[in-house]
């Protein structure tokens, strides 16, 4: 979410914003000094289009629902309000953020803990896939934020002794859409009847859908709608294509793709967390430093991942759609869709990951002979016809043999892999299939584990 530079982005916003758009600072919004400064420390000279239109309704108390598009300062647009209520009047456990992945709550969090440094704000990260006694302590300690997927979070309210968000003041849901499609629905329900009736609610979406509207009936107090982006849209600065191949030459073409456009970061998008591995070992054994980003990794190496990645220690990440959604890693250059979205909208989302905040960048799907009807609806949603990209195709058959040899290594090696684990469970003999929970109960038990079977 850098929002250093102002979007090019073809939005209907009303007119005599944009007028004054030229003059307007943070300052102009309505927001204190002190984060003011914690704004300019982070580089974010002016508001982007949507912090201009949330940010003062949100400083007079309403509930906002604010729709732009990905990369556009949206988690600007609720952290600086909330930051400044909670200036105003301190109080523990003040909002709550409800976010679809653990990776954009890690994000939200360093959002929050960089604009709240100089004012001591302590944030919470209550996420799965992360021993929950660290966050029972974590929450003990009465954070003024907690940043939340849903499930965990009522794991936390219905079992964690003394934590309760009765005293919440705000309520922001972030990808709005995404938390409801991924059937967070009943959490959701859950989350809403324990805490107060009487407190400000943010709903923040790229795309807004019928479920969405549903949620702001049952959360929202009059709410004010600030679209950015009223279309279904993508940023102007986004060249995208597509290629239109048959789907045993689908490796083969992401090969020549990688080395005609070397020297930029790539992602590339799968549809599953097994061809997400298949295709990183692949690339691993042409010699490309690939690495993978799904949600059956541990969370530690999921973040460990996306740290290298964003250290530009690796160029080229493969994610399934957990990826999809709000990280924020500055510079890709290409993304690319290695298995087509099933949901057009997940095509947005995808494509925004590159050409953020004023930057250019190039979006790439690949189409197969049954991806055909997919990729219409994709065109049909976002209002254009994307143009072919340009392949040698006598080029891309020179690489087959050796992707081939790559394919058959990379089955194997998923193969062995997939042996290890299940020989790792059985000796666990435990219901806790994480490889981090295994490592320390081996420690803990101090090499009892051995001496028993020994027995």
């Amino acid at each position: 979410m850098a929002a250093s530079e102002d979007h090019d982005s073809s939005s209907e916003a009303p007119q005599p914003v944009v007028e004054e758009e030229e003059t307007k600072t943070f300052k102009d919004l309505g927001v204190t000094d002190v984060l003011c400064e914690a704004c300019d420390q982070l580089g974010w000279a002016k508001p982007t289009k949507i912090q201009i239109e949330a940010i003062p309704l949100a400083l007079q108390g309403r509930d906002i629902i604010g729709l732009a598009e990905t990369g556009s300062g949206k988690t600007g647009a609720f952290a600086l309000p909330i930051l400044n209520a909670l200036l105003e009047t301190p109080q523990r456990l003040f909002a709550l953020v409800l976010t679809p992945t653990r990776e954009l709550a890690f994000q939200i969090s360093e959002q929050f803990e960089a604009l709240g440094s100089s004012i001591g704000v302590q944030s919470a990260v209550i996420v799965g896939g992360i021993d929950s006694m660290s966050q029972s302590l974590a929450l003990a300690k009465k954070p003024h934020i907690v940043i939340a997927t849903p499930g965990r979070l009522i794991d936390h309210l219905e079992n964690t002794k003394g934590f309760n968000l009765r005293a919440l003041k705000y309520l922001v849901m972030d990808e709005a859409d995404r938390i409801l499609n991924m059937d967070f629905e009943t959490e959701v329900d859950k989350i809403l009847k324990v805490i107060p009736r009487d407190r400000k609610t943010f709903l923040f979406s790229a795309t807004m859908t019928k479920k969405v509207q549903k949620l702001q009936r049952a959360a929202l107090k009059n709410p004010v709608k600030c679209a950015v982006s009223s279309k279904y849209q993508t940023v102007e600065k986004l060249q995208q294509y597509y290629l239109f191949i048959p789907s045993k030459f689908k490796d083969t073409y992401l090969v020549y793709i990688l080395n005609e456009l070397a020297g930029n970061s790539f992602m590339i998008f799968c549809s599953t967390c097994n061809n997400t591995q298949r295709t990183a070992l692949l690339l691993r054994n042409l010699g490309f430093t690939a690495i993978p980003l799904h949600g059956q990794m541990s969370q530690s190496k999921r973040l460990g991942s996306l740290n290298k990645f964003k250290a530009k220690a690796r160029s080229i990440l493969l994610a399934t759609d957990v990826a999809s959604r709000g990280l924020d890693i500055p510079h890709v250059d290409v993304v690319v869709n290695f298995d087509i979205p099933t949901h057009s909208k997940d095509y947005i989302h995808r494509v925004g990951r590159t050409a953020r905040a004023g930057r250019s960048g190039k979006a790439i799907t690949f189409v197969t002979q049954y991806d055909v009807e997919l990729f219409q609806r994709i065109e049909h949603l976002i209002g254009k016809k994307l143009p072919v990209f340009p392949t040698q195709d006598d080029e891309v058959m020179m690489l087959t043999e050796r992707v081939t040899e790559a394919q058959r290594f990379a089955r194997m090696e998923l193969r062995e892999h997939g042996e290890k684990k299940k020989r790792k469970r059985e000796d666990a003999g435990d219901n806790d299939d994480t490889e981090g929970a295994i490592g320390v109960r081996n420690k803990v038990a101090g090499g009892k584990m051995k001496k028993r079977k020994g027995r």
